[in-house]
C-alpha cells in the first residue's frame, strides 16, 4: 500500500516538472523584442568614404537582429594635373606600312585621341608635342636642335595639339631618344607641379647627344640610360611605348657586338622591371590599344586606396551572455573572426586593400537564448559597445573610435492573477530560472524515489 501511494507522489513529481517547463517555454514565447534606436554607427574616413554599422533586418517573432558592417571607399578620381610632353619618334622607319597605314598614321592618331580624353573637361593638365630622330642630312647628327624638335608648346587646346602632330615630317634616318628627352625636359615650365613625359618610339635609339659614330656604340646605350634615369631624379613621370622591332636577336652594325634585344633591356629594363617609370614592348598590332587604352589609364586618375583596414566590433557582457551570434554572410573582402573573442567580447575584421568605388561588407545575427537572464528584460541593450577603426590612408595610420550603437529592448507583459486576498502569489519561473527549477524537482523525484527502496528493503527485512 505504501509503495502505491509512493508511485503516485513520483507520477506526481514528475507531471509537476513537465508543467514547469511549459511554464519556462511559454515565458520565453511571451517576450517581446523591439528594435527601440536604430541608431546608424558611421565614422567618416573622408569626404567620400566611411565605415557604417547598422541594422538591416529583423525578425522581431523570432527575437533576432541582423546587423550589417560596411567600410565604403567612395573616393572620386583624381584628374591628372600639370604638364605632359609628348615625345613623338619621326625618324624614316615610321612611314613602314602596318594594313592600310602607316606607322606614323596609326602612332599620330592615337596620339590625338589620347590628347581629347586627357583634355575632355580638364583644364588643369596643359600638353605639349616634341619630335626626334636625327638631321636628315646627316651632316650634324647629335646636335639637339637637329635632332629634336617643338612641335607644339605646352597647351590645354586639343584641336591645336592635333593640327600641331598632322605637321610632323618623318624624314629622320636615325633615333635619338637623348636629344627628344632633354628637349621634352627643357620644355617644362619652372612650376612646381606634376611633370609627365611620354615617348612613343618605333626604333632602338642608335645616337645620343654628342655622340655619332659608331651608332648602337656603349656611349649611346649609357648615355640614353643615363637620361632616363635623371627624369626619374627629377620627378618626372617618364611612360615609354616601344614597337616596331620586329627581330630582337637581329644585331646591328656597331661596336658593342649586341643585338636589339639586349639593347632594349640595357636601356629602357623590362615591363615587369623598367629602368623608370612605365615601359610598354609591344607589337605593331598592339600600337592603338596601348596608347588609348593603356597609357591614358597609367596618367588618368589615382584613386585613393585605403589600406590595413581593421574594424574591431566589442559587444557588452549582457549581448555575449544572452545572444547566439552567427554570420549571415561571409566577408565580401579581408577576413574575419569566426566567433566572439569571449576576453575582451569583440570580433575583428581585417582587409589589406579596399579600391576607390569598392565596398566592403559582412553581416551577422543576434538571436535571444531560450535561457535568457531575467535582468535585461525592460532594459535599453546596445548592441555593440564601441567600435574601432583603423586604416591607411596616403600611407598615413588612422584611427577612430565610435560608442554609438543599435539598441534593442526586450519586455515580458504583465498578466493579472486571480487569487485570494491571503494567499502569497507564487511567480511563474522565467526562461533563465527553468533549469535551476527543474533541477530541484529531479533532486527531490530522486530523494523520493530512494525513499522507496529503502521502504521496501526495509519492509524484506522484517
Amino acid at each position: 500500500m505504501k509503495n502505491k501511494v509512493l508511485f503516485k507522489i513520483l507520477i506526481s513529481v514528475f507531471a509537476v516538472i513537465a508543467l514547469i517547463s511549459n511554464f519556462s517555454l511559454a515565458a520565453y514565447s511571451d517576450v517581446t523584442m523591439t528594435l527601440e534606436k536604430d541608431r546608424e554607427v558611421r565614422i567618416d574616413i573622408t569626404e567620400y568614404s566611411y565605415f557604417e554599422k547598422k541594422v538591416v533586418e529583423t525578425d522581431l517573432e523570432n527575437k533576432e537582429v541582423t546587423i550589417q558592417l560596411s567600410v565604403v571607399n567612395n573616393e572620386p578620381a583624381e584628374i591628372p594635373t600639370g604638364e605632359l610632353m609628348l615625345v613623338i619618334d619621326n625618324s624614316d622607319s615610321m612611314l613602314n606600312t602596318i594594313g592600310n597605314k602607316t606607322r606614323a598614321e596609326l602612332i599620330h592618331s592615337s596620339a590625338k585621341t589620347l590628347i581629347s580624353k586627357l583634355l575632355d573637361g580638364n583644364d588643369q593638365l596643359k600638353i605639349g608635342v616634341v619630335s626626334f630622330s636625327s638631321d636628315p642630312t646627316q651632316q650634324n647628327d647629335g646636335v639637339l636642335e637637329n635632332d629634336a624638335k617643338v612641335v607644339s608648346e605646352l597647351s590645354n587646346d586639343a584641336s591645336g595639339l592635333s593640327s600641331a602632330i598632322d605637321t610632323i615630317q618623318d624624314d629622320g634616318p636615325r633615333t635619338d631618344l637623348d636629344a627628344g628627352l632633354t628637349l621634352a625636359k627643357n620644355s617644362f615650365s619652372s612650376e612646381s607641379n606634376n611633370k609627365y613625359i611620354v615617348v612613343l618610339t618605333d626604333g632602338v635609339p642608335n645616337l645620343s647627344l654628342a655622340s655619332i659614330n659608331p651608332y648602337y656604340s656603349q656611349e649611346t646605350i649609357t648615355k640614353t640610360k643615363e637620361t632616363l634615369q635623371q627624369l626619374d631624379s627629377q620627378n618626372i613621370n617618364l611612360i615609354t611605348m616601344l614597337t616596331g622591332v620586329d627581330d630582337p636577336s637581329y644585331t646591328p652594325g656597331g661596336a658593342t657586338g649586341k643585338n636589339f634585344g639586349q639593347i632594349i633591356e640595357e636601356i629602357f629594363g623590362t615591363q615587369s622591371n623598367p629602368t623608370t617609370g612605365t615601359f610598354f614592348y609591344v607589337q605593331d598590332s598592339e600600337i592603338e590599344q596601348t596608347i588609348t587604352d593603356s597609357i591614358f589609364d597609367a596618367l588618368k586618375p589615382i584613386y585613393k586606396t585605403l589600406t590595413n583596414i581593421k574594424v574591431v566590433d566589442y559587444f557588452p557582457q549582457e549581448i555575449v551572455d544572452n545572444f547566439d551570434f552567427s554570420y549571415v554572410s561571409d566577408a565580401t573582402h579581408g577576413d574575419i573572426s569566426q566567433a566572439i573573442d569571449t576576453e575582451n567580447r569583440s570580433i575583428t575584421w581585417t582587409i589589406p586593400k579596399l579600391d576607390a568605388g569598392e565596398t566592403a561588407t559582412v553581416q551577422y545575427k543576434l538571436k535571444l537564448k531560450e535561457e535568457f537572464d531575467p535582468q535585461i528584460l525592460d532594459v535599453l541593450l546596445n548592441t555593440n559597445d564601441g567600435i574601432d577603426l583603423d586604416y591607411d590612408l596616403d600611407g598615413e595610420p588612422q584611427h577612430q573610435h565610435s560608442d554609438e550603437s543599435p539598441q534593442i529592448k526586450l519586455t515580458e507583459p504583465k498578466k493579472p492573477v486571480e487569487k485570494p486576498a491571503d494567499v502569497a502569489p507564487i511567480p511563474l519561473p522565467k526562461a533563465g530560472q527553468t533549469t535551476i527549477i527543474v533541477l530541484g524537482v529531479i533532486a527531490t523525484g530522486l530523494s523520493l524515489f530512494f525513499l522507496v527502496r529503502y521502504n521496501m528493503i526495509k519492509n524484506k527485512m522484517k
